[in-house]
């Protein structure tokens, strides 16, 4: 009796064993673009409240930070998942680092002119200083000149404080609509801010990208991260506080008072869930938004010839996660 109990229990335990281990969450190693702050908070919130597990996947946060290359990072392997700017990668590209897009968080790139108040329109800044940093140069100033005529010889050094703004009231600067506008507030200015992205700026931010290694072993995971990934940015936006405690746990020195203003902004320039989202769902992108970027990449020579930069990107992933704000 005992060998015919143990032939029918073994089958079974070995079938229990095999399905705990189909069980077991894939790991998943995510590295955002800064220090914790509310722009990386639908991420936390889908640690927080169990989201990424529920899609079968334990997935780790690391954050970035201005020492951490993370597009370097991911072409050496040592993160799954990376965070940059569209133009990162278009410049990855350039360099025959092989990643690609798969999501784009941010419909609407943060980055805005920021103004002293009485200034009405963006156009009336044309002559006069504005402060930027020198990375901008291949960025956003270039859209500037070609859109609005700006010349080199407004720019001032940008020194990635708000100081020099407040100390003089001729002087414009560079920032992100959803915080340095706060630490400006914090000065006793009410600033005029130009988010560039509704004046058309093109370009994607807060991508999320891979290798493309990993898209060809790891799709079916990495679709079930972007899904769970906008789900959890769906619930942030309705109700920030557990993605919050997380992100003050990885980043003690980050105030209420800036996670509810970057919160807020979010939610007000519809920086997550504006643009394509309502139709197409959260963190999708388009080859729409992908061809404007590139044209207007060439048409202020800042790509280089011969690069097909159909790599940057695919949609393979995103379109069909369609979790609608």
């Amino acid at each position: 009796m005992f060998a015919f109990a143990m032939r029918l229990l073994l089958p079974l335990s070995f079938a229990l064993a095999g399905l705990a281990g189909a069980q077991a969450p894939e790991r998943l190693v995510f590295a955002t673009d800064w220090l914790a702050q509310a722009e990386h908070g639908g991420f936390y919130q889908a640690v927080a409240e169990g989201t990424y597990r529920k899609h079968g996947l334990e997935v780790t946060i690391r954050m970035g930070g201005p020492q951490v290359n993370g597009i370097q990072l991911l072409a050496a392997g040592q993160l799954d998942v990376v965070m940059g700017d569209a133009l990162q990668v278009v410049s990855a590209i350039e360099q025959k680092v092989p990643v690609t897009a798969i999501a784009a968080t941010f419909q609407k790139n943060p980055t805005a002119v920021i103004a002293h108040p009485g200034v009405a329109r963006i156009e009336d800044l044309k002559g006069k200083p504005i402060a930027i940093g020198a990375a901008s140069n291949t960025t956003f100033w270039p859209w500037l000149k070609q859109r609005y005529g700006f010349g080199d010889d407004q720019k001032r050094p940008y020194g990635f404080s708000v100081q020099p703004f407040l100390a003089d009231k001729n002087l414009s600067q560079q920032g992100f609509a959803t915080s340095e506008p706060f630490s400006i507030e914090k000065g006793g200015v009410k600033p005029v801010v130009f988010l560039l992205a509704d004046l058309g700026y093109p370009p994607y931010a807060e991508v999320l990208v891979v290798t493309r290694a990993t898209l060809g072993k790891r799709a079916d995971a990495l679709a079930r991260f972007v899904r769970a990934s906008a789900e959890g940015w769906k619930s942030y936006l309705a109700n920030p506080a557990p993605g919050n405690a997380l992100i003050k746990r990885d980043n003690p020195e980050m105030s209420d008072d800036l996670l509810a203003y970057g919160h807020r902004k979010l939610k007000e320039y519809a920086i997550v869930a504006g643009g394509d989202a309502g139709q197409s769902g959260l963190l999708t992108m388009t080859d729409a938004r992908w061809t404007g970027t590139i044209d207007f990449l060439r048409s202020a020579n800042l790509t280089k010839p011969g690069i097909d930069y159909q790599d940057a990107y695919t949609l393979s992933i995103v379109r069909d996660v369609k979790v609608l704000p």
